[in-house]
């Protein structure tokens, strides 16, 4: 199998699987049968297969590379999305994210980045991703699989948060964009 099929064809796999065991009945088994470390287990497994993802396409061709100055434009971009991310993460909590702590309370972001887009990690992820100045045809294929594997995911786990938070959630849905942003949300954002 060609180099550039067998990468769609691992992302796609391990799409399925990451969505599969993030699914409530997943870990409604999984949680359910003693396994309590399930979010702990399930990223260090996520991750494991997103390195075997990676592999498959190792001498990818450059499309192209941004020169001089503005590739460290893009890089300092970068970095600055790499804060906005871990601060998106610490807001919601690292220790629930990472699989560490359970958080008890049960309430939905709507402040700070998520008062400004739904689905921040997904949308500063793209920025990151689409921000690289070099672009191989290898990060490229992720970049667009993994634009419509957010969006999927952002729809289903929109589907989750309006059942279990109802009339809250859908009003919060009415204020905030799903995952882009509006521009002046983003330039009034301190």
């Amino acid at each position: 199998m060609p180099d550039k099929i067998n990468f769609i064809v691992r992302f796609i796999l391990f799409a399925v699987v990451h969505s599969l065991f993030a699914t409530y009945w997943a870990k409604k088994v999984l949680h359910g049968n003693g396994h309590k470390e399930y979010r702990l287990c399930y990223n260090i497994a996520s991750l494991v297969m997103f390195g075997w993802v990676m592999s498959a396409n190792r001498n990818s061709e450059v499309l192209y590379f941004v020169p001089g100055v503005w590739s460290l434009i893009m890089y300092l971009l970068q970095a600055i999305i790499v804060l906005i991310l871990l601060s998106c993460l610490i807001q919601t909590g690292v220790g629930d994210f990472l699989g560490f702590t359970k958080n008890t309370t049960s309430s939905f972001s709507n402040t700070g980045w998520y008062s400004v887009v739904r689905h921040p990690l997904y949308f500063f992820s793209i920025l990151f991703m689409v921000l690289n100045p070099v672009m191989t045809y290898q990060w490229l294929m992720l970049t667009i699989i993994s634009i419509v594997y957010f969006i999927i995911g952002s729809l289903i786990e929109e589907r989750r948060l309006s059942e279990e938070f109802g009339e809250a959630y859908r009003h919060y849905q009415q204020r905030v964009p799903f995952i882009i942003p509006k521009s002046t949300s983003l330039l009034s954002r301190r």
